[in-house]
């Protein structure tokens, strides 16, 4: 069974090189191994998913702009998709337990750091540390699986991880709205406090029972990537952010443009390192680049529409925090039960086929989210919950398969430097989704609230104890460009997998 896609941004399984299992972890002492890492899993799931719910709270308690509620699930996502490969390479170079207990201390410090926070600034930067944490123990939570289990342990281990990590995904949220729901706007500082307890017994496990691995290579890591990809993707977001921030539009053009340039200088230099984040060679494998740029487009799509449609239902809608919190159910239940069949169903015939069909049928999800809010009918359990239902059936459909095309496009040697960009790729198609979805949001917004002779009301989604009708139907008006584009980018998801990803069967794993 493979591992499910992270709800909320946080996408792609990332598969890294197997290592073979040496006598650093008895087999007595394995178990704490797989414990510790499904904790660990669960702080990023759960934080990851319940933070969508808890937006529009925390924007009420702490009197966020529409601007700064897109920085505060930004900032993470900014250092966690510039990071993560460099996290990766931190574990080999000293040690995954060592580097895995690193990530979780700094998770969860910034975490408690982030209860705290007095105002949106601080929540903001307390996010991004929290992502730096992130970056350095996700790839660590499955790597230092596969090394302390020998190969023919490996698969059960994982499968167990994996439904493990499929039911904290699909509970959060629920169990994250009702909480919410039962006791108030300022509830939402416990969704980040709730990780301490997590991970303090993961850390326990780690250092009491699990002994240090040795590294596998001194490699270096590749720090001066890892800045510029930081500043040319933060840029490239404070610019879209900015364009539908009130009084910052005027620095829209020159962010973009910065970030842009600084964009370009990251691959020039990448290209002269000796041991690059990033293989820029891969790219040239058009089965590979294609696989990518669906990668994008598709977990573009995804990220824009579980970021904005709960602050559509809970600040436009009026509904509750725990009725809104049921619409991440299908997508993580789905996956997580069908990911096994569709996957041999890929080996068997190529997967070109499951990642075409699944993106379309994403694709007509969305369109029929857009269709919905456009037409203002406001029905949650008979029109958006199926939606979400089907959109979740076409994610499983293509998760599996985008893993195996991403994995058989490249040499075996190369599978685990594969992995690790395509789980970036994902990463930072939903940080630019925010930005720029955001800036088309409230631009629609503005120009719906206007032509409805309402005017002078801030933001799209505002909370409000009494959303008046023009107020509500700009909303849905905005939400509904929203899921216009982004079916149209799953649309274009299918087509680019159709005519680069293969149709064939292939070897798995490869080279056998």
């Amino acid at each position: 069974m493979r591992s499910p896609s992270e709800v909320g941004a946080e996408a792609v399984p990332l598969v890294r090189p197997l290592l073979p299992a040496d006598t650093f972890c008895p087999q007595s002492r394995r178990r704490f191994v797989l414990i510790a890492a499904i904790l660990a899993s669960a702080l990023g799931f759960i934080d990851g998913s319940v933070l969508a719910i808890a937006t529009p709270a925390i924007r009420v308690d702490l009197g966020a702009s529409f601007a700064e509620a897109q920085w505060i699930s930004n900032a993470y996502a900014l250092t966690l998709s510039a990071l993560i490969l460099v996290g990766g390479a931190a574990g080999d170079r000293f040690g995954l337990r060592h580097a895995f207990v690193a990530g979780i201390a700094l998770f969860i410090a910034a975490s408690l750091a982030c209860a705290v926070a007095p105002n949106p600034p601080m929540l903001i930067a307390f996010r991004a540390i929290q992502g730096i944490g992130a970056a350095i123990m996700v790839p660590g939570s499955l790597a230092i699986i596969a090394k302390a289990y020998p190969k023919k342990e490996r698969g059960r281990a994982i499968g167990i991880w994996a439904a493990a990590s499929a039911l904290t995904t699909a509970l959060g949220p629920v169990l994250g709205g009702v909480v919410l729901s039962a006791f108030g706007d300022g509830i939402w500082r416990v969704i980040f406090a709730v990780n301490l307890p997590l991970g303090l017994v993961s850390i326990y496990l780690l250092l009491a029972k699990v002994p240090a691995d040795a590294p596998t290579e001194k490699r270096s890591l590749d720090l001066g990537g890892a800045a510029l990809a930081t500043l040319a993707f933060g840029a490239l977001a404070y610019g879209l952010t900015s364009m539908s921030a009130e009084g910052e539009g005027q620095m829209s053009g020159p962010s973009i443009a910065a970030g842009a340039v600084l964009l370009i200088v990251f691959i020039v230099f990448e290209r002269r390192q000796r041991e690059p984040m990033i293989d820029l060679s891969l790219f040239r494998v058009g089965a590979f680049a294609g696989a990518n740029v669906a990668t994008f487009f598709l977990y573009f799509a995804l990220s824009a529409n579980l970021f904005y449609l709960p602050m559509l239902l809970i600040a436009g809608w009026g509904l509750s925090a725990a009725e809104v919190g049921f619409i991440f159910l299908p997508l993580s239940v789905l996956i997580a039960l069908l990911s096994g069949p569709v996957g041999q169903w890929s080996d068997r015939i190529g997967p070109r086929f499951p990642i075409a069909s699944g993106s379309l049928v994403v694709a007509v999800a969305f369109a029929g989210l857009a269709l919905l809010a456009y037409a203002g009918i406001h029905s949650f359990w008979w029109g958006v919950f199926p939606l979400m239902a089907l959109m979740g059936l076409g994610m499983a459909l293509v998760v599996s398969p985008l893993s195996t095309a991403v994995m058989t496009a490249v040499e075996d040697k190369d599978t685990g430097a594969a992995s690790g960009i395509n789980n970036a790729v994902s990463r930072i198609g939903g940080l630019i989704a925010v930005a720029a979805m955001g800036s088309l949001a409230a631009w629609v917004y503005a120009a719906a609230l206007n032509s409805g002779a309402a005017s002078g009301i801030p933001g799209f989604g505002e909370p409000a104890p009494d959303v008046d009708a023009a107020r509500l139907a700009a909303s849905d008006a905005a939400f509904a460009a929203v899921a216009l584009v982004t079916a149209l980018l799953c649309l274009l998801s299918a087509i680019v997998a159709w005519t680069t990803v293969s149709g064939e069967r292939l070897p798995w794993p490869r080279g056998s």
